[in-house]
């Protein structure tokens, strides 16, 4: 396999080194070329890394396979960096980067990437914060001028009133992702025990609470002076650009901004700890967790990569310990081992989830890992433990690189953390070389005897259920006086040229859109299939027509349960000599159902598809219907969805469906079912699903590899033997009549949000019609970030984290739907914007700045549709689903360029009519109950 990924890092060196290679006395003034890596021997991600005087580090890949690129700003900064009592501070930065700067107007960098036909985010965790964005290759300067513009002036456009505005924005993040999530409080109360007070990493990403509301805005604008400065990011830029127009323009928008303090890394201390800690909490969850963990070691230790094969062992899927003696034997829904590494501390961890079914409590649970533990100490470690995890390590290197973000992020990575982009090399040797004696002695070390954290998490009232009583309390921390120091000699320069006019766009781009071919097997099954030679690997998807609409509706589930049995063991194999197989090849093959398709994933190595493509016709022609396998996937499968009767969002999904579509059809039931459809299910049920389902005649395939047309038929021609004729289509329910108007309350005592769905059935799918049609119209309305919706209870209101509206459809059915979830206390308040901004949208319909935005977003934006595998096989499967024309987008590219906005705005009057609209929200009745009544709608409740 080695010589496949060396093989993928010449194929992207060369396409790296496909312009011509300047030298360094050629360069910008003030540019400084540190180091060069292309075609050698050993593997990795060409690059060139350049320095600039005032301390920014620049770092260019080539790859010219895609007309995009894929900019990459990453700051060493993130929560470590913060002090005690004063934590939030780089998550909420983050935030405020995004609000406009001196020379770019409010709310406009996502305005400006988003209509250059691009994508955007920025992310935080403890060591880091990074901006990316992914454009056309000809919005390149345009995206340096944003980034640099608030690199080097954003203080200017701080505002008050912007930073009570996002202070509440990550209020709702907060709400959203953990206050109102089933087990959403977990890592940040497991940290508290794990790391010592006052430890950078002791206090959440997203900060407490309190200290959110402490902070000033004064406190931002240092934070920003002290951690901001070129000296301390790194500019990554992959993708197909021009290297030394490329080292102009940055060194025109970056090079004159002024050096920041200086950074240095902070101290690795070893964490230990003097005992087991136990903690506690009860949560609104349906299933008990355990969560373990031991302190080990930091990023890129020397005993890092030893670790990583000890958890792999020990809970890294269906081949590992935990899951033969938890999962296997019934006693646990889900258990697994990772070793997350960050910066200053890594830790191995362990966690299961109770199966109520088995009468365990934690105490049991726990008793069963450390069980696992000893037994691994006796067991050793086999030659085929070192090969599994080594393989996929190398398998995952080369999939990585199947996306310019992928190296991108790798680079970046990196420098940022070791001042040395050029690790994929080292890293698969350090791996490679990793030996059963260093995995012993990393267990013996870190692991064997050491005291540890363990977490239990229980349903409300049922305390006895934890592991054991807590022994440990989190010290009140201190609050620092200081939120910020070392910002003295900062200065904020005066630009030398006009920062206001923003650039012009390149000329546009040619698209690469896929070149496909169709062909059919032997048994008439058709192959869509396009050729790319950017990685030496294949993905093939198969399709089946069918999925949860195929059997009646008293067994809905049935399709998801038969997928994962097929997931599972077959007449030749155990579940556990399958899955080491795969973990062998570097492959993957996964089965699943949706609401109207079943579907097998394969992914693999070039090198590995004979071996691949062999191991799936076991699973398929011969599945071993295991009945002890169907109990155990049966009993996960029901409390998995009792489990999500736990989580708003999903009451809010099935009620929705519900009234829309009505309860007793296949569209109101999500494709895993319910509790009383599933517990009723029969082996059985699933054995006469898989041949009423598994047929040749209801399949279709594509797929996206290195080999031609010819060759890669010829491998898939083992599956001819597949036979089966089509099923037939079933007719269309009738479907309820709409109480347009009412609200539908679902009560959720306490919840920290209230989850608002607004909408109504609508069109079906289609490519080129009234479907395509509508989703451009509904493009400004809430289709984007910076949409009316999103702008008015995000950015304006602070109501929300994010919300949005859209239409959603397949080939049979469609709907309109708005949604958000929203504070509490503003519940009634979000429903009323919902629906001014609907109803003033349908009166007036969009503007001629909306259209432009609209048509310039959209068209600009299919340079990013077709770079990975995956995204190639779904432009594939849209075409072989829907039976479009080949030349499908460029119908669409048509209408999007001609399109009236009178025309867009006839369509805004026919489908967002209100009075057809229900509405569904998920929320504590005795909190929202007395505003929503005020609004006058009738009320009614969901039980």
């Amino acid at each position: 396999m080695k010589k496949w990924i060396l093989a993928a890092a010449i194929s992207i060196a060369i396409s790296g080194c496909a312009h011509d290679v300047k030298t360094s006395s050629s360069l910008p003034q003030g540019v400084t070329l540190i180091e060069t890596v292309g075609v050698s021997d050993a593997v990795s991600i060409p690059y060139k890394k350049y320095l600039l005087e005032n301390g920014l580090t620049v770092i260019l890949h080539q790859d010219n396979s895609d007309p995009l690129v894929h900019v990459d700003v990453t700051y060493h900064v993130g929560s470590a960096r913060e002090v005690e009592g004063r934590s939030g501070f780089a998550h909420l930065f983050e935030h405020m980067m995004f609000q406009g700067s001196q020379h770019v107007g409010d709310e406009q960098h996502f305005k400006v990437v988003t209509e250059a036909g691009g994508t955007l985010n920025g992310t935080t965790n403890t060591d880091r914060t990074n901006y990316f964005e992914t454009v056309p290759s000809n919005q390149l300067e345009k995206m340096l001028w944003l980034e640099s513009d608030r690199m080097g002036f954003l203080l200017p456009a701080l505002t008050s009133e912007k930073f009570e505005v996002q202070r509440e924005t990550v209020k709702n993040e907060r709400a959203q992702r953990i206050d109102n999530q089933p087990y959403g409080r977990l890592n940040e109360r497991f940290n508290q025990a794990m790391f010592p007070e006052g430890h950078p990493y002791s206090w959440p990403v997203i900060g407490w609470p309190e200290d959110l509301e402490r902070a000033t805005v004064d406190d931002v604008r240092n934070f920003f002076k002290r951690w901001y400065g070129p000296n301390n990011a790194t500019l990554t830029i992959g993708g197909d650009f021009d290297e030394m127009q490329t080292l102009a323009m940055v060194n025109k928008y970056f090079g004159e901004l002024a050096r920041g303090p200086e950074v240095k890394a902070d101290p690795k201390t070893p964490v230990t700890l003097d005992e087991t800690r136990y903690i506690s909490m009860e949560d609104k969850v349906h299933l008990p967790l355990i969560y373990m963990g031991f302190p080990t070691v930091y990023a890129r230790h020397e005993d890092e990569a030893a670790l990583d094969l000890l958890a792999n062992i020990l809970g890294g899927g269906k081949t590992s310990l935990l899951y033969k003696n938890l999962v296997k034997d019934g006693f646990a829904v889900q258990a697994s081992v990772g070793h997350p590494c960050q910066e200053l501390s890594c830790r191995l961890t362990l966690y299961a989830l109770a199966n109520p079914a088995s009468g365990t409590d934690l105490a049991k649970l726990e008793q069963k890992i450390n069980d696992s533990i000893v037994e691994f100490e006796q067991r050793g470690v086999t030659d085929d433990d070192l090969q599994k995890v080594k393989v996929q390590f190398e398998a995952d290197t080369i999939y990585g690189m199947q996306s310019v973000k992928g190296k991108v992020s790798t680079l970046a990575y990196n420098q940022t953390f070791f001042d040395n982009p050029n690790m994929v090399a080292s890293d698969l040797a350090r791996y490679a070389s990793v030996t059963k004696e260093d995995v012993m002695r990393v267990f013996k070390t870190y692991i064997k005897d050491k005291p540890m954290v363990v977490m239990s998490v229980v349903p409300e009232g049922a305390k006895q259920l934890i592991a054991k009583e807590d022994n440990f309390t989190p010290v009140t921390q201190s609050v620092a006086d200081v939120a910020v120091t070392g910002t003295e000699n900062v200065r904020q320069i005066t630009s030398s040229f006009d920062r206001t006019v923003m650039p012009k766009a390149g000329a546009a781009p040619v698209l690469k859109v896929p070149k496909l071919w169709n062909a059919s097997l032997a048994n008439g099954i058709e192959v869509m299939g396009t050729e790319n030679h950017e990685t030496p690997t294949v993905e093939l998807l198969i399709y089946l027509d069918g999925g949860n609409r195929l059997p009646e509706i008293e067994k809905a589930g049935v399709a998801s349960l038969t997928a994962s049995m097929l997931n599972e063991s077959s007449q030749k194999r155990t579940t556990e000599e399958l899955a080491g197989a795969l973990e062998m090849l570097g492959s993957s093959i996964s089965f699943g159902a949706t609401s109207t398709q079943s579907y097998i994933q394969v992914s693999s190595l070039t090198e590995n598809l004979t071996p691949t493509l062999a191991i799936l016709q076991e699973k398929l022609f011969s599945p071993g219907f295991v009945e002890a396998d169907f109990e155990r996937l049966k009993q996960q499968e029901i409390q998995g969805l009792q489990h999500q009767e736990s989580d708003p969002n999903y009451l809010a999904r099935r009620a929705f469906s519900g009234l829309l579509f009505g309860e007793d059809t296949h569209f109101s039931v999500q494709a895993s079912g319910s509790v009383a459809t599933v517990s009723a299910l029969t082996l059985d049920d699933v054995k006469q699903f898989y041949q009423t389902q598994y047929k040749a005649g209801n399949a279709q395939m594509v797929l996206v590899s290195d080999l031609p047309q010819q060759q890669v038929m010829s491998e898939l021609s083992v599956l001819e033997k597949w036979q089966g004729s089509a099923n037939k289509a079933e007719a269309l329910p009738t479907f309820p009549t709409l109480a347009g108007g009412t609200i539908y309350v679902i009560d959720k005592p306490g919840a920290a949000q209230s989850v608002i769905k607004i909408g109504k059935r609508a069109l079906p799918y289609d490519a080129t019609g009234e479907y395509f049609k509508s989703f451009l119209m509904n493009y400004p309305l809430g289709g984007a970030f910076n949409s009316r919706i999103n702008l008015n209870l995000r950015e304006d209101k602070g109501y929300t984290y994010g919300a949005r509206t859209g239409f959603n459809g397949n080939d049979v059915i469609g709907r309109f739907e708005a949604t958000a979830s929203v504070r509490t206390d503003v519940t009634a308040e979000s429903v009323t914007e919902f629906v001014n901004e609907i109803k003033r949208f349908q009166a007036e319909g969009m503007t001629d700045k909306e259209l432009a935005f609209m048509r310039s977003s959209i068209s600009q934006g299919k340079a990013l549709e077709y770079e990975t595998p995956y995204q190639k096989a779904g432009f594939m499967r849209m075409i072989q689903r829907y039976q479009l024309a080949d030349d499908f987008t460029e119908q669409q590219a048509d209408i999007v360029a001609t399109i009236s906005k009178d025309e867009l705005n006839e369509l805004a009057k026919a489908q967002l009519d209100l009075s057809s609209m229900i509405m569904v929200i998920v929320g504590d009745k005795t909190v929202i109950s007395p505003k929503l009544e005020a609004l006058g709608y009738p009320i009614k409740e969901i039980k």
